[in-house]
């Protein structure tokens, strides 16, 4: 397995190694009593959302005096791989631990078993089942899910047929986010929404699905990507097979990618998130709770609907490009 890291992550690292399929960086701005393990969903460097919000991990770490450890897999659908890390992060004795959980369910146990071992868990863009971590901080994705029907109504009317390409079907961000999407349809009887396609995180899977959605449904007129990847992939596909523009997309997240898109009217609007803000209040808030201060269950970090028409404001290109002036 080939795995690149940006030279941007690798600033801030002290040490980046390959470990058994894992990629593992650590900075040592802190004291050991103040470490963390960071476990994101992947640590994929196509995919921007979570090298955005390691930005924000590191960034407080180095606010706050923590030794930062950032362990991934090379795919969001490796939930058996993520709970291997959950357990070796648990034998590492970390003062806490910050996962975005791959499954709702199936990392529960696990999650468990960190806090039996004393260690502060916080949760961060995925919750889990019961809410057992110190704190969820991440976007209100069915609120999100809500914005981006909104979005998609001010370019089709009138009776249509839509369609949604996801990620990793179990992810309690993909079933918010496709909540409030078949929430906000479901009393339209003019609407047909058609069966939710889950790509497990790949971009090309989204793009092989959506060319087949397209040659099976000719009456399709707008499709909701539900994350950074299945928004790139069914933009691909409706590139290449929907050269008039006829079908309208709106997606999620805000990659070099989907910037591109939006620019060339492939892409009408994506619901960006603020992943730099979950990272570094995951890191505030880890510290916050381990020595014993009252912290927010549930921190919603916020979402923006950007267009081509909007896209090109101050505070709007601030989102689109987070990396600047950090």
């Amino acid at each position: 397995m080939k795995i690149r890291v940006s030279a941007v992550v690798i600033t801030f690292a002290a040490a980046v190694s390959l470990i058994g399929g894992y990629l593992i960086y650590v900075n040592h701005f802190g004291a050991k009593n103040n470490s963390i393990i960071v476990i994101p969903k992947t640590i994929d460097p196509h995919v921007e959302f979570w090298q955005v919000l390691n930005q924000g991990v590191l960034a407080a770490a180095k606010e706050y005096n923590a030794e930062i450890k950032i362990m991934g897999t090379a795919a969001e659908s490796q939930i058996e791989e993520q709970i291997k890390l959950v357990e070796q992060a648990i034998a590492e004795k970390p003062k806490a631990i910050v996962l975005a959980a791959t499954d709702y369910n199936r990392l529960v146990p696990v999650a468990q078993r960190v806090i039996d071992a004393g260690i502060t868990l916080i949760t961060v863009d995925s919750g889990l089942a019961g809410g057992v971590s110190e704190s969820f901080i991440a976007t209100d994705n069915y609120a999100a899910g809500r914005k981006a029907v909104e979005t998609m109504k001010g370019y089709v009317k009138g009776p249509a047929t839509y369609a949604i390409v996801s990620f990793v079907k179990t992810s309690t961000t993909q079933m918010d986010r496709e909540n409030g999407v078949r929430d906000s349809l479901k009393s339209d009887a003019s609407v047909k929404l058609l069966d939710s396609l889950y790509s497990n995180g790949s971009e090309d899977k989204a793009y092989e699905q959506t060319k087949e959605l397209l040659s099976e449904h000719s009456d399709i007129r707008g499709i909701f990507g539900l994350n950074e990847v299945s928004t790139i992939g069914a933009a691909r596909a409706l590139k290449e097979l929907d050269p008039d523009r006829n079908i309208k997309l709106v997606g999620f997240d805000s990659s070099m990618n989907e910037i591109s898109f939006l620019e060339a009217g492939i892409l009408q609007g994506t619901i960006v998130q603020k992943p730099f803000n979950m990272g570094y209040l995951a890191v505030k808030t880890a510290l916050q709770a381990h020595r014993g201060e009252t912290v927010k269950r549930m921190m919603d970090t916020g979402s923006e609907v950007i267009t081509k028409e909007n896209m090109y404001t101050n505070e709007n290109q601030k989102l689109l490009f987070p990396f600047v002036g950090k």
